[in-house]
This record gives C-alpha cells, sequence and structure tokens, in this order.
C-alpha cells in the first residue's frame, strides 16, 4: 500500500522541491520546467521566490552549517534547506511547520541522515532568529 499522497501546501512544497532540483540542476529557466503539480500557484510562486534567492540562502547554509556548504550537498537537500530557510526567514509559517516540512521532505525524497542535517541546520537558523 503507497503512502497517501500530500495535499494542500504540503503537496505545493513537494512540487515547488521538484521544480527547484530541475532547475538546479538542468540550469533551464524555472517557466520551462514541467512537474506533476507544478501549475499550483503556491508552488510556482515558492519555486520562483526561493531561485531568486538562491545565492543568498546558499550563504546562509553555509554559515549555519558545520562541514557542510551548500555547494558540498546534494541537489535535493540544498533545495529542501533553501525552502525551509526561505519559509522561516519570510516568517510565511510557523517556525515549527517550516521545520517538519522540510523535514519530511528530506526524509521522504532523500534519506533519514538528510533529514537529520536539514533538521539540525533548520534549527539553527531557527534559534539565531530567535536570539
Amino acid at each position: 500500500m503507497s503512502p497517501p499522497k500530500p495535499t494542500g501546501r504540503r503537496a505545493a512544497r513537494r512540487s515547488a522541491l521538484f521544480l527547484l532540483y530541475q532547475w538546479d540542476l538542468t540550469g533551464k529557466p524555472l517557466e520551462e520546467i514541467h512537474v506533476d503539480g507544478g501549475d499550483d500557484p503556491f508552488a510556482r510562486e515558492l519555486a520562483e521566490e526561493v531561485s531568486s534567492r538562491s545565492e543568498a540562502l546558499d550563504r546562509r547554509i553555509d554559515e549555519v552549517s558545520t562541514g557542510w556548504p551548500a555547494d558540498r550537498l546534494g541537489v535535493l537537500e540544498r533545495n529542501v534547506l533553501r525552502i525551509g530557510i526561505f519559509e522561516l526567514e519570510a516568517d510565511t509559517v510557523p517556525t515549527e511547520v517550516a521545520i517538519a516540512e522540510a523535514v519530511g521532505l528530506a526524509k521522504r525524497y532523500a534519506s533519514p541522515e538528510a533529514a537529520r542535517l536539514v533538521n539540525g541546520i533548520l534549527a539553527r537558523v531557527a534559534e539565531e532568529r530567535a536570539a
């Protein structure tokens, strides 16, 4: 039995991740990339916001990660972190939601180790923001 298909914002984040993954991997403009669910306005807007800030988000990853600069991360993990940091810093969702959603994406599409890495890095970003 397959796991339940994500709905709403969760599904849109998944679609945004897939858009960003292809964008990062291929270098194609987002407008030329099509994925299942990628026509969702929230998914498209999130992908556009994150891609337009990718350099700043990568610098943020570099600042808070120990031994895992953005360019050393896998494409999937890097984009999960970009989404998580964007949502944390934009204050678009509660801190716990931003972290839980990013960890869930990493766990489902990468690995448990990636999920732990994402959790640790986003927790540091959240701590710094709270200080």
